[in-house]
């Protein structure tokens, strides 16, 4: 059964990654070290990652013992803010057909959808790494 939220890989694998460079307590790890460990493509996550760079979420050491690390403190950055970095600004659709007028007969989910995208984007907002380094 598929899940019913959908986030790109692209965002799925950068909070996971997110929470692994958080949790080596600003150690470099490497690109080999994060795809191990999450079981994902190294040129996948490569691209995640020099996207994190842009975002300014991680720092990249280039050379013989480089690697990657946070660029800032672990409390201060939100799920929101790592998956904006990648898929862009949060933009909930109310609408299974992304239609942006209401349906006639009205919608068939009535506002579960708007309900489930608030509850989305507040877990998102709150949720810092830190909730995950224990």
């Amino acid at each position: 059964m598929s899940n019913i939220l959908k986030i790109s890989d692209a965002s799925s694998i950068a909070l996971h990654a997110m929470i692994f460079i958080a949790r080596s307590n600003d150690k470099l790890v490497s690109v080999k070290d994060i795809s191990g460990e999450l079981d994902v493509s190294a040129n996948h996550l490569s691209k995640v990652l020099q996207r994190l760079v842009k975002a300014e979420l991680v720092i990249s050491i280039k050379g013989y013992g480089g690697g990657f690390k946070l660029a800032k403190p672990a409390d201060s950055i939100n799920f929101l803010e790592i998956y904006e970095a990648i898929d862009g600004k949060f933009k909930p659709s109310h609408c299974l057909l992304n239609k942006s007028e209401n349906c006639q007969t009205g919608c068939i989910m009535g506002d579960l959808l708007g309900s489930i995208n608030t509850q989305v984007e507040n877990y998102f907002n709150k949720t810092k790494l830190t909730d995950f380094m224990k």
